[in-house]
């Protein structure tokens, strides 16, 4: 397999799609910090509030909290605009509706490129990917099918890298942000021991670079 090359460069404005609040955090804060030191905009569009993602927290009070810590994630890696989209977290689809709700952030945003999750069944052995997931992003793939806007994906074999070598701890404090959810998550570690080691997970040496993070094109 030959190695991944670096990520393109000829774009100003990104419009990063998820699923849940965190799902940026998990894979691609450390490039959206890179990208807005930059000057470029990146804006995200998430399809839930993640109201199901806090274990003893009833959805109507997890949304609003996972909506803020979201916000606050953001504003660490630059980003300001941060609009959830309101389906119901664990049953995402691929539907009519999602693929419409995905048109118009398009058009709101009009991105020159458009970054999203990884969408296999398995980030590795014992890894299974979330049915939310892989839902959203087929479904994302199906909008930009028509090739208008480049689409890209995080994922665990990589084509395409991004050098992120002095914004490791920029993504380590954003996922950090997500504090009552990891607490509960993991009581026993720290938030920030939590995070480090996440975002150290993703952004291991690649190429020539010390700090990289990877994904490949729709």
């Amino acid at each position: 397999m030959s190695e991944p090359q670096p990520f393109p460069e000829d774009w100003n404005t990104a419009l990063v799609l998820v699923a849940h609040p965190d799902d940026p955090e998990y894979g691609m804060a450390a490039a959206v910090a890179r990208w807005t030191s930059q000057g470029r905009t990146v804006a995200y569009g998430l399809a839930t509030s993640g109201e199901a993602g806090i274990e003893g927290m009833s959805a109507g009070t997890a949304g609003p909290v996972r909506e803020e810590e979201q916000r606050r994630s953001a504003a660490v890696v630059g980003v300001d605009e941060v609009r959830f989209w309101g389906y119901p977290d664990s049953q995402v689809r691929n539907t009519p509706e999602l693929r419409e709700s995905i048109t118009k952030s398009l058009a709101r945003y009009r991105p020159d490129i458009v970054i999203t999750l990884w969408g296999g069944d398995s980030w590795g052995e014992g890894l299974p990917n979330q049915v939310d997931h892989m839902e959203f992003t087929r479904a994302v793939a199906d909008v930009l099918a028509d090739g208008a806007v480049r689409g890209f994906q995080t994922c665990p074999d990589p084509t395409l890298i991004v050098d992120v070598t002095g914004f490791t701890e920029r993504a380590v404090e954003s996922l950090a942000e997500h504090r009552q959810y990891l607490s509960v998550l993991d009581p026993s570690t720290p938030v920030i021991e939590q995070a480090r080691a996440q975002v150290e997970s993703v952004t291991g040496p690649r190429g020539d670079y010390r700090r990289a993070v990877g994904f490949r094109e729709l």
